[in-house]
């Protein structure tokens, strides 16, 4: 038993130390989540793909399956899609190699916005990601209704992450 456990742990160190969180040109994210906001929870999934040593292009989407019952939310308030950047900065700021914190800008059907997010890798294709954003400029200025707030607020996501 003392044995397996030896080799269990070796094993686990090993794919700590391989793990890459963001490796530049030409690396690649698919993220997949839960997204939470006021009114709505549902889900997320973004893709970024590396154009440099420290930054990234990407997309991504979401789609808020509970909405509260009072809000007259059809499938264009619930839904979003983005277009984003990244500038990947664990490197820069020397964090471990498995470990990614990626402020970054995005255009959506809704609203121009920022985001920051850290991704944690525990194996090469396997990690966990927590993202914030918020709107710098909402496409409609005015009043909004409450299914129009939907996307148009502060969003955290949580989830897996995978090197594709």
């Amino acid at each position: 038993m003392k044995k397996v456990l030896v080799a269990l742990t070796m094993l686990l160190g090993v794919s700590l130390v391989n793990a890459q969180a963001f490796e530049g040109k030409d690396d690649t994210k698919f993220q997949i989540g839960a997204n939470f906001q006021e009114n709505g929870t549902g889900i997320v999934v973004t893709y970024d793909y590396g154009m440099g040593e420290n930054f990234s292009i990407g997309a991504a989407s979401s789609y808020l399956l509970g909405v509260e019952e009072s809000i007259d939310a059809d499938f264009g308030n619930r839904f979003d899609l983005k277009v984003r950047f990244n500038a990947n900065l664990g490197s820069v700021m020397q964090m471990p190699s498995n470990v990614d914190v990626y402020p970054g800008l995005n255009l959506g059907l809704k609203n121009f916005g920022g985001h920051l997010g850290t991704r944690y890798f525990f194996s090469d294709g396997f990690g966990l990601f927590a993202e914030a954003s918020v709107p710098f400029a909402k496409y409609k200025s005015d009043d909004l209704t409450l299914a129009e707030e939907l996307h148009n607020q502060f969003v955290f996501s949580i989830g897996a992450t995978f090197n594709l």
